[in-house]
């Protein structure tokens, strides 16, 4: 059997078989558009209950609008988290190919359980309200209520391993070494949103309208059914894929640095040589020879940076142990990793803000008047206009404004990932904003109206909720691009799943910090003579746009932070700007 010129192979990376992937045969963007096809499968699978499930928890189980918007919330925070354990997996032990196969199986048998519930009435509450005005309203069951929840964390361990694997198996790839291959890379990071928000459009349109008019099983079927199609859709390309090998769990060398790090800190410097408080740091022996055992403790091949300076300390002596010896690569690795932490942070609000489209928004505009011309749209539909901005500015984005700037700017993408960050944090402020003026007009045309009290829809337009979908959708295009590329590119090779998965895990503690206020606000209002602010079974007694505008002050707030963040931020890719 002939063997491949050394040349020809892609270092560090096989086929599906588990042979060297050749260069010329595995990646590129042909393999990647797989990917995309599959990552419009997912996401119509995964939105299209998100979007509408706070309006199944209220209608078919009874829950109060608060409990059905912190369910979707936690739901949805739950499966972003889980990314980190996608990401985890695809580093350590497996491929991210085998990690986005077993996450899809998983999500389907979810999706299953949650179709026949929903098929089955007596899996679920007895109909009551406007269906059954005789019959008493009641949330689930023991019973019912878990069979909801492990059909629900099913789908979410699903939803977190594709996300913490698919985007990453992508933008594998490409070959950043070269130019043309960053160019490629960034605008696959711009149609992987782009993909997300097409699956996301059929999902909020025609799923949307299923659920409501045929009923929720048909809605969880189609869900269940297209990520079952994504599974041969993601295999058409297996033959052309190249799979990073992975190389072992990246907690394993965070942790050592940083256990190398704090026990040499107990070392002080005596002429050249170190020495070794043993009664505080007794797991280290001292050098006693100029450079000895510092071959051991350092890679030629890296250089070390004066960043994080705490750090270094962890290749300054020879543990006695082995195992905690480090060399410079692997204390390099660490630090871009805690580099980036202070801009995952600073990214929560963003989410926090984005997580109200799928929950309060949604009730919002089921008390408006919902018809467009001679249509009736469902008020889950109304993600379709953040999802119309992302695709109409995603290529627009990537074709016109980037190969623009990229003229001034000389920057492969055209503006800086912390640039495109940080723009759809602004847009996120002034959307809060925005969010809590429609909110106060539409509580005044309820009181002017007479309607405070009755479920009937508003004569005001659900037009005007579309505001703050379109700014949020513009924020998001921005930030979810921008982390994607960020985390991916900035963090060391050996760790870059679990780098990208932070931008889910962003959502997942935006979405969860979203609960946490709405909890924390209901407990302090409804200490007093007054009524909670978001407390009740009436959206029109709620005060929510107090809501949005501590929203909008938090997000202001964490703008600032930001910027002191991003200005002191140092890229460590080449291939980024700064």
């Amino acid at each position: 059997m002939a063997v491949e010129n050394p040349q020809r192979v892609w270092e560090g990376y096989v086929d599906w078989r588990g042979r060297a992937a050749i260069r010329g045969r595995h990646g590129g963007m042909i393999a990647a558009s797989f990917v995309l096809a599959a990552e419009v499968a997912e996401n119509l699978a995964f939105l299209a209950n998100a979007s509408n499930l706070v309006l199944y928890f209220l209608e078919y189980m009874h829950f109060s609008p608060s409990r059905s918007s912190n369910t979707v919330t936690n739901y949805m925070a739950t499966a972003f988290l889980l990314a980190l354990g996608g990401g985890f997996l695809s580093d350590a032990f497996f491929t991210t190919f085998q990690i986005y196969l077993a996450s899809a199986v998983i999500e389907l048998v979810g999706l299953i359980i949650l179709t026949v519930q929903a098929h089955v009435p007596s899996l679920q509450p007895p109909s009551c309200g406007l269906a059954n005005p005789t019959a008493p309203c009641r949330e689930p069951n023991s019973a019912e209520a878990a069979m909801l929840f492990i059909g629900l964390f099913l789908a979410a361990a699903g939803v977190g391993g594709i996300k913490g694997s698919l985007a990453t198996h992508g933008a594998e790839q490409f070959d950043e070494s070269t130019p043309q291959g960053r160019i490629r890379r960034s605008t696959f990071f711009n149609y992987f949103v782009f993909c997300l928000s097409g699956g996301g459009l059929i999902a909020v349109t025609f799923v949307v309208w299923l659920e409501d008019n045929k009923g929720w099983q048909w809605g969880f079927f189609v869900s269940a059914l297209s990520i079952l199609l994504s599974i041969p859709i993601f295999l058409a390309g297996s033959a052309l894929y190249r799979n990073k090998i992975p190389n072992g769990s990246p907690f394993t060398t965070i942790c050592k640095v940083l256990l190398a790090a704090t026990l040499n800190s107990c070392t002080r410097s005596n002429s050249g040589n170190a020495v070794v408080n043993m009664a505080a740091c007794p797991t280290y022996a001292a050098k006693t020879k100029d450079g000895e055992g510092r071959g051991k403790a350092t890679d030629p091949s890296a250089t070390q940076t004066e960043s994080l300076k705490f750090l270094n300390k962890a290749v300054e002596n020879t543990p006695i142990y082995r195992s905690l010896e480090c060399n410079i690569k692997e204390v390099e690795e660490v630090k871009a990793v805690l580099k980036i932490l202070p801009i995952f942070a600073s990214t929560i609000i963003l989410n926090c803000c984005l997580a109200q489209l799928s929950t309060f928004s949604v009730q919002q505009a089921a008390t408006m008047n919902t018809e467009f011309v001679t249509l009736k749209i469902p008020p889950a539909s109304l993600p379709v206009f953040p999802i119309l901005i992302i695709m109409v500015l995603a290529p627009v984005y990537d074709h016109i404004i980037v190969p623009f700037t990229r003229k001034i700017t000389k920057i492969d993408t055209g503006i800086s990932h912390l640039q495109r960050i940080g723009t759809g944090l602004l847009l996120s402020v002034v959307a809060m904003a925005a969010a809590a003026l429609v909110e106060i007009k539409r509580k005044s045309v309820a009181t002017e109206t007479g309607m405070l009290d009755s479920s009937n829809p508003l004569p005001m337009t659900f037009f005007w909720v579309a505001c703050q979908y379109a700014l949020l959708g513009s924020a998001d295009l921005f930030t979810l691009a921008g982390m994607l590329e960020f985390f991916f590119t900035e963090a060391p090779a050996s760790m870059r799943s679990l780098a990208t998965a932070l931008s889910w895990a962003s959502l997942a503690f935006g979405y969860y910090l979203s609960s946490v206020i709405v909890s924390i606000i209901n407990s302090a209002t409804g200490r007093t003579n007054h009524k909670a602010w978001l407390s009740g079974t009436n959206l029109n007694h709620y005060h929510l746009e107090r809501f949005y505008w501590l929203l909008c002050v938090l997000g202001a707030l964490n703008f600032l932070n930001y910027l002191f963040w991003a200005f002191r931020y140092k890229y460590n890719s080449a291939a980024s700007s700064k």
